[in-house]
């Protein structure tokens, strides 16, 4: 009898919780990119390993930038080819990305074209680093987000959440039975680390505040890090496709 009453409220909460994230996910009418990037440079640039951060547009884009004090709301990252078959086109490149109502999937590049982007690369990384990094995020596809935290996707609900900013980034996985399923980055994160590359910068006692320093420390664990971390890194340089294409700025044509 328990059991029977313990399913039917697992169903109802996970009902629920798919209505939740979908809403959330819901696309704003209004969005505007601040500069036209070029998709197809963009799409020669990447490599293999690469963070692609995306200023989104969805209602819970709006909660993610407020509670990480940046524009960057979305990371993704870049498999290039690997899931390609022979049946696939060769420009049928593809993302592993985490979102609340779908879970761990590999989407196709072209579902960021018209957005703010911004490549993040891992500075000398070895090939056989990069293979793992890549087969372990492949590995993690079909990973799912449990909907019955229904408190967990309602805090996105809340454009500004009044909280003080020191409180403003652990809530991103508050009450989160498992951290990897919490917010896009994490999973990204967890991958650098199971090759023990250095997203953050090591942390001298007398080079930040005590304040600073509890939260740097705190936020290495890979369930707390955000988008805007990667592009934040001394260990990530950001990649502008214009200037890798050989940018001439006498070639400029100015209206």
């Amino acid at each position: 009898m328990m059991r029977g009453m313990q399913r039917s409220s697992d169903r109802l909460l996970r009902k629920l919780g798919r209505k939740l994230a979908t809403a959330l996910h819901m696309q704003r009418a209004r969005y505007n990119p601040h500069v036209h990037l070029d998709f197809e440079k963009l799409r020669q640039t990447l490599q293999p390993g690469d963070v692609l951060l995306v200023e989104g547009n969805a209602r819970i884009s709006g909660a993610i930038k407020y509670l990480t004090q940046s524009t960057w709301s979305h990371a993704a990252f870049y498999i290039g080819d690997a899931l390609v078959t022979a049946r696939d086109d060769n420009t049928n490149l593809r993302l592993v990305e985490v979102k609340l109502h779908e879970g761990c999937v590999a989407s196709p590049l072209e579902d960021y074209r018209g957005f703010n982007l911004r490549i993040c690369r891992a500075k000398a990384l070895s090939e056989e680093d990069r293979a793992k990094i890549v087969a372990f995020m492949v590995g993690k596809l079909g990973l799912s987000y449990d909907l019955r935290n229904i408190f967990d996707l309602l805090r996105y609900f809340l454009p500004a959440p009044p909280l003080p900013g020191r409180y403003r980034r652990r809530a991103l996985a508050f009450g989160s039975g498992d951290p990897t399923r919490a917010i896009c980055s994490s999973l990204i994160a967890q991958a650098f680390q199971t090759i023990n590359y250095p997203i953050l910068p090591d942390i001298s006692e007398n080079s930040v505040s005590d304040a600073a320093r509890r939260e740097i420390y705190h936020i290495r664990h890979y369930s707390l890090f955000a988008p805007r971390d990667f592009d934040l890194s001394p260990y990530f340089e950001v990649v502008k496709p214009d200037l890798e294409a050989g940018f001439d700025y006498h070639e400029f044509v100015w209206d």
